[in-house]
């Protein structure tokens, strides 16, 4: 990662990455990471399996890893730091994003 990535992926996210694409049956090149509009606050963070790099990609690595972040997700999360966090009952990829000016009661969504 360099300082003009436009996400933070730290160590707990990419070892849980690796885990999830060493589980899939299909080779991957990495995660893609899309931000859709859902939920009560109006934008959600969609992670899903990416088979090829998109045009419009924009490419953060972590070592071997690729995280692909959609063109269009770009400008809701420049600054964006990934996290995975394991608690006692919930786990999951956490995003922390300074361009949030708030997020929806059950935490699903978010709006800038």
């Amino acid at each position: 990662m360099t300082r003009r990535d436009p996400i933070i992926i730290t160590d707990n996210a990419a070892e849980r990455i690796r885990i999830l694409l060493a589980q899939r049956c299909k080779t991957s090149v990495g995660i893609r990471i899309l931000v859709e509009t859902k939920g009560c606050s109006g934008l959600k963070y969609k992670i899903e399996y990416a088979d090829e790099i998109n045009k419009f990609d924009a490419v953060v690595k972590h070592g071997d890893l690729n995280v692909l972040i959609d063109a269009k997700a770009m400008l809701y999360i420049l600054g964006t730091t990934m996290d995975y966090k394991e608690e006692e009952l919930s786990c999951g990829f956490i995003f922390k994003n300074p361009n949030e000016k708030g997020k929806c009661g059950c935490g699903e969504s978010f709006h800038v």
